[in-house]
């Protein structure tokens, strides 16, 4: 059992005890307790790529954006188109502010009679002060629900076949973030076909009161698929090893929207929002002066986050991730290049504290999913 003393401010998940019981070493990260790891990152990390695992994401928080005039006050406040939404449908956009910059990235989810926002709960406070600065003569309610519910994740492989045998007999969503409510034991629960991984996978919101009956269910359906608990350490090289960037590690408000590569994130076709006319004028011009690329280190040893990329002896970016990829052998980072040195096999090295180790630029993701 862990014995690890944490901050007092800092908030628990709801499935700590769950956890314990699990033999998990818990961590205090951005404010929350969860789970490093089970005692076996490379079998955690193996479950995923393989079979199934099962991810505690209880850190992101659900906004309810309802009222009348929800759907032309969100089209203005987001990146991404969702005036076009239909119910049981959803998007990937992200919250500027003015000059194009990225203030958070969020889920966007149509529901019948409101929109349900998907944001890591570190960013929620700032996401409801950007909403509530422009909110003024619409009829348009926001409220925070985050306390009443928990988010766990379903991702590998295997992640459909678990869904369907916690779920017999019903639809699951099947485009990416569209989501549709399911009947688990006596639970009714949202799934959101997700990845956070490469792997197919699918988010369950759950009232808080329910999520221990759900993972009941999980663990029961799940142990002829040889399901595991992934805990922060493997979800981070999974993460990598998918080319997604993470906000507050390779990006922040400091970076460009289309700097991150999230052209996803994107309608070049909606009307007007909230730092558009940057978007629009980076789209014109046909790049961004750097953007984030793929590294295969020559080595197994990481990179530091800060580290430079050099090539000639000439900085031309930093490391934001790095992992060991027990996939390719070899350690993998992220990093911000300038345009010229974007092309996938380019060489390039790392620096720090004057040492360099070789590196090679890759096209992203690094790993293509097991699934289909």
């Amino acid at each position: 059992m862990d014995g690890a003393i944490f901050p007092l401010m800092a908030q628990p998940t709801p499935l700590l005890e769950i956890h314990r019981a699990h033999g998990a070493e818990l961590v205090e990260t951005n404010g929350w307790i969860l789970p490093a790891h089970f005692g076996a990152t490379a079998k955690e990390y193996d479950a995923v790529r393989s079979a199934v695992g099962l991810l505690d994401m209880c850190d992101y928080a659900t906004l309810h954006i309802t009222g009348p005039d929800r759907v032309s006050y969100l089209q203005g406040m987001v990146s991404n188109d969702v005036k076009k939404l239909s119910p049981g449908s959803g998007v990937y956009a992200a919250v500027l502010d003015v000059n194009g910059k990225i203030l958070a990235d969020l889920r966007v989810l149509c529901a019948e009679d409101s929109f349900i926002l998907l944001v890591w709960e570190p960013l929620k406070d700032k996401v409801i002060a950007q909403l509530n600065r422009y909110l003024v003569a619409d009829e348009v309610e926001i409220r925070d629900e985050a306390a009443g519910h928990g988010m766990i994740s379903i991702q590998g492989p295997h992640a459909l076949l678990l869904l369907s045998a916690i779920a017999p007999r019903q639809d699951p969503p099947v485009h990416m973030h569209s989501h549709s409510l399911l009947r688990v034991g006596d639970n009714v629960v949202r799934a959101v076909r997700a990845t956070h991984t490469g792997e197919e996978g699918f988010d369950l919101l759950v009232e808080t009161e329910n999520l221990a009956p759900v993972v009941e269910e999980l663990d029961r359906a799940g142990a002829a698929l040889s399901l595991r608990w992934a805990g922060l350490q493997a979800q981070e090289i999974l993460r990598v090893e998918a080319g997604i960037p993470r906000y507050g590690v390779d990006m922040d408000e400091e970076n460009l929207l289309l700097e991150t590569g999230l052209d996803q994130a994107v309608s070049f076709q909606k009307g007007c929002y909230i730092g558009q006319e940057v978007i629009e004028r980076v789209r014109s011009r046909g790049h961004v002066n750097r953007k984030l690329a793929g590294i295969v280190l020559g080595g197994k040893s990481p990179a530091h986050r800060g580290d430079k990329i050099t090539s000639d002896g000439k900085e031309i970016g930093k490391i934001t991730s790095s992992v060991f990829s027990p996939r390719l052998r070899h350690a993998i980072a992220l990093g911000y290049a300038h345009r010229d040195y974007l092309q996938p096999g380019m060489s390039v090295f790392i620096e720090r504290n004057g040492a360099q180790v070789a590196g090679t630029i890759s096209a992203l993701p690094f790993i293509y999913a097991t699934s289909p």
